[in-house]
């Protein structure tokens, strides 16, 4: 296999001495790096958009997004997902990691190469046409992430790539390709660097643009956020007070109305209504706040 065309594995000019560099001088270029990370993301902006639309009308179908790859690509699609529920209040957001479980702790890289293996686990997750699937992988050849995104398609499901190479053969597989060339790295072909700060970026881009065009925000607010412990319940008496301007006793008797849920305490202060219309505004404008509020003007 000759991996010498893609550029997330070739050398950078200079480093050839690099065990010998200062210290700080090794800390100073893994930090520059990550600039050259935020405008790789940038440049890539509108397909990450188009993205970002089309999982969100699959979303509103009542469908998931679904993050799959191997290795490093895979457990950053995990960690994206295990973060969706606490602050958006949702399980629609689902992780497949090569190897399954047993893969987080203890790299399993020999399944990477198993192409029906990635096809299995999508098809074991009942993938359909309402969902959308999101293949990653830095190289974007890993046959267990091509698998599983052919198999996505063959089901109908929306398919999107994010690798960190041009051209790559996982870009011509999805309906959409995100490209987010970083170069080379630090380490020649350690893709947990600069490519998995790349893919870290653009899956917490799609998930969270996805919730905001879903109403999961008030604003910059995170009014779906479950106050499931003592911070979250801090938190959660905040984003009451400052979306409707309430002081610190008013929001905490509105969430006490309002059964601890963020949407109604808001909506209850800014329409001037109880917890029931509250609710019922909300239930009859798909959990949006605004539209909930303005519904009463």
């Amino acid at each position: 296999m000759d991996l010498s065309d893609l550029v997330t594995e070739q050398r950078r000019p200079g480093l050839d001495d690099l065990d010998r560099w200062d210290t700080t001088d090794l800390v100073a270029l893994m930090a520059r790096d990550q600039l050259d990370v935020v405008r790789a993301v940038e440049a890539a902006a509108a397909p990450i958009a188009a993205a970002v639309d089309a999982v969100v009308q699959r979303l509103r179908r009542g469908g998931r997004l679904i993050y799959v790859g191997a290795g490093t690509a895979g457990r950053l699609g995990l960690l994206d997902a295990v973060e969706c529920p606490p602050t958006f209040a949702t399980n629609r957001v689902v992780g497949v990691l090569a190897g399954g479980d047993g893969a987080v702790p203890v790299s399993h890289e020999a399944i990477e190469d198993d192409a029906v293996a990635g096809g299995r686990d999508l098809a074991a997750r009942a993938v359909d046409e309402s969902d959308a699937v999101v293949g990653i992988a830095a190289s974007g050849r890993t046959p267990y992430t091509l698998g599983a995104v052919g198999e996505a398609r063959r089901r109908g499901a929306l398919t999107i790539g994010v690798s960190c190479n041009a051209g790559a053969e996982l870009s011509r597989r999805v309906d959409h390709p995100i490209e987010v060339v970083v170069g080379p790295e630090f380490i020649a072909g350690s893709t947990r660097l600069k490519a998995g700060s790349a893919q870290k970026i653009v899956l917490n881009t799609l998930s969270t643009v996805a919730m905001v065009r879903l109403g999961k925000t008030f604003g910059d607010l995170m009014v779906d956020v479950r106050a499931s412990n003592e911070k979250l319940r801090h938190r959660a008496q905040r984003i009451v007070g400052d979306a409707t301007g309430a002081d610190a006793a008013t929001a905490e008797r509105a969430l006490a109305a309002a059964t601890g849920h963020v949407k109604t305490a808001i909506v209850m202060l800014l329409g001037g209504v109880d917890a029931e219309e509250a609710g019922r505004r909300l239930s009859a404008h798909d959990g949006v706040v605004r539209a909930a509020v303005e519904a009463g003007r």
